[in-house]
């Protein structure tokens, strides 16, 4: 028999009983895509990071806050993965940490728009997470687990990733935009 975490309904949707939630890393994935030579798509996840997700009796009360490890990063390419942890890119031996904190959280039809600040190379850019809330269950050894996927898109020259190399035309080795994809389970705390 499977048990669902207490779930009630706010402005429509589906959400948690209220709570704080720790993002279980070993369960979930912080991923990434961007165009390379226009034509393909790179693909690549983080594998440190954590975060916690507050859910309060209202959208307005509830907040996100999630700090990933800048040295994580993994495209399955070493060579690489050195690259974009040089300054080129994510400079991560000077700024070890990409963060978002949310400061608000509204509806949009059936997601949940989480507005917040994304910092990546100790530059805070406002950022929208487009999210939904995929369920609640209560695991096998009784704890309330919460999933949500989220995605947002950003310009890597907004937070100083410049580097590139020009082709013939207006087209670039890798592309500006990023897509920032989420797909997080998180464990109640209290």
């Amino acid at each position: 028999m499977v048990l669902t975490a207490p779930v009630r309904i706010i402005d429509g949707i589906d959400l948690p009983a209220a709570g704080r939630f720790e993002i279980d890393a070993g369960h979930s994935t912080v991923g990434f895509e961007v165009r390379h030579l226009m034509l393909t798509k790179t693909r690549g996840t983080f594998h440190r990071f954590s975060g916690t997700i507050d859910i309060g009796e209202s959208l307005a009360e509830s907040s996100v806050s999630v700090s990933i490890e800048a040295a994580s990063i993994d495209t399955a390419n070493p060579e690489r993965d050195g690259h974009l942890r040089s300054n080129d890119f994510l400079g991560a031996p000077t700024y070890p940490y990409l963060t978002f904190k949310s400061h608000t959280i509204r509806m949009n039809g059936k997601q949940l728009l989480v507005d917040g600040e994304l910092t990546i190379r100790g530059i805070s850019r406002s950022a929208t997470l487009t999210s939904e809330f995929e369920g609640g269950i209560v695991d096998p050894w009784g704890n309330d687990r919460i999933a949500f996927q989220a995605r947002t898109q950003v310009n890597r020259e907004d937070y100083g990733m410049t580097w590139n190399i020009p082709m013939d035309g207006s087209k670039l080795v890798v592309g500006k935009d990023v897509q920032i994809i989420l797909e997080v389970e998180a464990i109640r705390t209290n």
